[in-house]
């Protein structure tokens, strides 16, 4: 059975953005734009309307800078209101800052702004999969940038959930976790779970650059 078109919802202040977005991800098979707002509060507000139509969007791509409410704040709101809902967070190096605002708020991506097209729809599918998707130079740069964890956390893992990190650092999802060390996606599910709590983390890409700070994990090379 062919798997339904990814639901997209896109936010950015700029129309030629969005123009541009809506072009390119309405010409990708598997993806669909369902709307769009030049703001976070347009965004919550649109977002609310196709979840009471029962046409909830999949993933939010989303502009980090914008008047009014911005990207950071309409992260936290969506992932909050709507946790089925995943958020790609579209930003520049001049914005750097603001990265960690909506790393805090459960973004599971991060795109430069002057991103290959495909990139954009391979971090939109990622963030459908529950997997992570960084942009190298924005891993880069955060992990260089992370607060130095408490010295127990890292130690406090064990082998098995060292090996989990590490794999969660790479953008499997639980399932592929799951199938890569033979075990089910409900252990997987609950080692990572544990790995989160243990680092003192609220989400998988927080625990992911955490695992490329330590040296668990490699950070992602440019294509």
């Amino acid at each position: 059975m062919q798997q339904r078109p990814v639901r997209v919802f896109v936010v950015d202040d700029h129309t030629v953005v969005r123009r541009g977005l809506r072009a390119y991800l309405e010409m990708v098979d598997d993806m669909e734009v369902v709307g769009e707002a030049a703001d976070g509060q347009e965004a919550l507000e649109g977002i609310a309307a196709l979840v009471a139509a029962g046409q909830p969007p999949d993933v939010a791509l989303m502009d980090l800078l914008m008047p009014g409410m911005d990207g950071v704040t309409a992260t936290a709101a969506i992932t909050q209101r709507h946790p089925e809902m995943e958020v790609v967070a579209m930003t520049s190096f001049t914005q750097a800052d603001l990265v960690h605002g909506a790393l805090q708020a459960g973004a599971a991506g991060y795109l430069l702004k002057d991103a290959e097209a495909d990139e954009v729809a391979a971090a939109i599918r990622a963030a459908r999969r529950g997997e992570v998707h960084l942009d190298p130079a924005i891993a880069k740069q955060l992990t260089r940038s992370l607060v130095d964890p408490k010295p127990q956390t890292v130690n406090a893992l064990t082998d098995r959930e060292r090996e989990v990190l590490a794999l969660v650092a790479k953008g499997l999802s639980n399932q592929q976790i799951a199938d890569t060390l033979v075990i089910s996606e409900r252990t997987a599910r609950t080692h990572v779970s544990n790995i989160l709590s243990k680092l003192g983390v609220a989400s998988r890409t927080q625990a992911a650059l955490l695992a490329i700070r330590e040296g668990i994990a490699p950070a992602p090379r440019a294509s």
